[in-house]
Parts: C-alpha cells; structure tokens; sequence
C-alpha cells in the first residue's frame, strides 16, 4: 500500500538553503552550482508515453528503495500532486523541483533530503532526477556528493543502460551521462556596462545554455542567470565538469573587469545605486518582487565591491529567496494578494535590512 513519509514545508523556512550561505569558491559571481542526472528504470515506459499506473509503479519502487536506503529521520517523500498550489511553488523557489511538477496533475514525486543536499524528482521529463546544489563554484563538490546518491539508487533500482551510448534518456540531448551541471551566475556589471550579449553569444557557441532564475522557461531576476551544458552525449562526467570549469572562469574574469571598470570610471554612479537599494529596502511601504530583486543585486554588488559595510552577503542571499512569493507567504502563514505580498514584503525587508 503505498505511504507518503510527509514532511510539514514549514521545517524548511528557519535554516538557508546550503547552497545560498555565500561560502564557496567564486562565490562573489558564482552563487551556486547545481549538476543534474537523468535515469530511467528498466521494465517501464519512459514517462512520456507511461500511463497513470505506470507512474504510480514507478513511483512504488523508488519509494521502497528510498525506505530501505535512508532513515526517516533523513528524507521525506511527497506526492506532488497532493501538495496545494502554494507549496509547489515553494519547492520550486528552493530549486527542488522543476516547473513541469508545478504545473500537472500528474503522478509525481519528490524525495528530498531534509537538509537539502539532493533531491530526486520522480516522473518528471525522466523516471529520475536526480539533483544536487553547492554554494559557489564547487563542481567536483556537488559531482561527488551526487554520484554517491545515484549509485546508492542504483544498488536498488535497473536503470536502462545502453553499452555504446549509455544512459537512455527521454531527450536525446541528455543521452550519455545524463548529466547536466548548471551555476547560476551574479552579473550586474556585465548588464551595466552592456556586455552581456557579447558573453551570452559566446556561451551558445561553446553549447552552453543561458536561463533565468528558475532554469528553462524562467526569465532573469536579480541580475542572476543560471548557464548549463546542452548536450552529454559522448562526453563523461570528468569532460563535462573540465568544460564547465574552464568556460565558467572566463565569464568570472569579465564580470570582474566589468566591475573594475565601473568602479574606476563610474565610482559614484554605482555607490549611489547601492546606497539608494540600502535606502529603499530599509524604509518601502510597499515594493514587488521584481523591483526587490533588482535591489537586492544591487546590494550583493556593492557588498562584493567594498562600496557597502554592515551587510552580511549570507543574509542578502537569502532574502533572494524569502522574499520570493511563495516564500512570502508561507511566512506568513496565509495566502495573499499581489498588492498585500508587497506589503508583507515590504515589512519584512525593513526588518532583516533596517537592523
């Protein structure tokens, strides 16, 4: 009979999310770095052409594997479709599960650690996603953290293994390794000094892929842009990691020429945007989410900069995430409108930033 270990959401306000503490290497540019796998199980239909009670077999046996891998006390393991509106979004503002489990009434899963080091969406695009998010520019970090998950999974579960190609996968694209290691870039002076495109062209020429916030479909809030690889297919985990950490360091370099140059040649024009973000988020009645965004990139800059003193880098960080809608409102225990999230949100900055 299948059990729901369920896991009240509200455990996952108090602490930061691991990969938002603002401790890792780059960690001025690069904010995190998240490597993906894709894995399906031998003996069912890929979740493109699986029907319900395809789904929900599938769904059984991870279930069981994850009860006899883990302790309860480690992981929770939820039926997506039970959780309200609010709580999907809340997962996805934590980068645990995907857009795709937001928005269908589908059969899925997730299986998260409680302390947030992995977390493995069921049924999504493939049986398995399997994912894992450091702070800063941490590849082999997060590689062997997740390797370990996946062949803890992989003593229980029959993934489909090709000899010539390996892991199979719904997309051709991720054929191979199924991996797919995404950093989420901090790039204010990039913008400021119109050099973005420049890099961005750069990027797709290399087969790297440029996506907002919230990955593929998301637009850029905060100046933030998470770059990922596009294709595994013939190429290992140790050539994918070398790749991206030779690639990520170059956009780094430019980012801190462009800070350079600012500093240098528009020093005032950039203090009095980071002083006027300080001023606005320690006295706003009321602001969106979008303006709070572009403010709080501000202050990460000037922080990373030395134009700003008294603010602790964990902290901002962390408001990129608390003042995020659903966020907002499970902090404050009711859903809201959009006019009274502003508000709420508003309270809230005056008191993390007034102090």
């Amino acid at each position: 009979m299948h059990c729901t270990h369920a896991m009240n959401l509200d455990e996952l306000l108090a602490p930061i999310c691991p990969w938002l503490l603002g401790d890792g290497e780059e960690n001025d540019i690069v904010v995190s770095c998240r490597i993906r796998l894709a894995r399906n199980l031998i003996g069912f239909p890929f979740p493109i052409r699986a029907t319900e009670h395809d789904r929900r077999l599938v769904r059984d046996v991870v279930q069981q594997a994850a009860a006899e891998l883990f302790s309860q006390s480690e992981y929770c393991f939820t039926d997506i479709q039970t959780l309200s509106a609010l709580d999907r979004e809340y997962l996805l503002e934590r980068q645990l599960i995907s857009r795709e489990l937001v928005a269908t009434e589908r059969t899925h899963a997730a299986l998260i650690d409680r302390q947030e080091r992995f977390c493995v969406m069921i049924n999504e695009e493939d049986h398995l996603r399997i994912h894992s998010t450091g702070s800063g520019l941490v590849p082999r970090k997060v590689w062997k953290q997740i390797d370990q998950i996946d062949n803890q999974l992989g003593s229980k579960l029959d993934y489909v293994f090709h000899e010539q190609y390996g892991f199979l996968t719904s997309c051709v694209t991720n054929v191979g390794t199924g991996m797919r290691i995404s950093m989420m870039l901090h790039l204010p002076a990039l913008i400021a000094t119109k050099e973005i495109d420049k890099v961005f062209r750069s990027l797709q020429k290399a087969n790297l892929a440029v996506r907002g916030l919230y990955g593929e479909g998301s637009q850029p809030l905060g100046d933030l842009f998470q770059i990922s690889n596009r294709i595994t297919l013939g190429k290992s985990e140790e050539e994918l990691i070398v790749k991206m950490t030779d690639l990520i360091p170059q956009i780094i370099a430019y980012e801190r020429q462009a800070r350079d140059f600012l500093i240098r040649n528009r020093r005032e024009i950039v203090l009095d945007r980071c002083s006027r973000a300080v001023g606005v988020l320690r006295t706003a009645q009321t602001i969106s989410n979008v303006e709070t965004m572009h403010h709080l990139s501000s202050l990460r800059l000037g922080i990373h900069t030395g134009l700003l003193e008294g603010l602790d880098i964990a902290t901002i960080n962390a408001l990129l995430l608390h003042t995020q809608p659903a966020h907002l409102q499970k902090r404050h225990g009711e859903l809201l409108s959009q006019t009274d999230q502003d508000v709420v949100r508003a309270t809230y900055l005056r008191k993390i930033i007034g102090n």
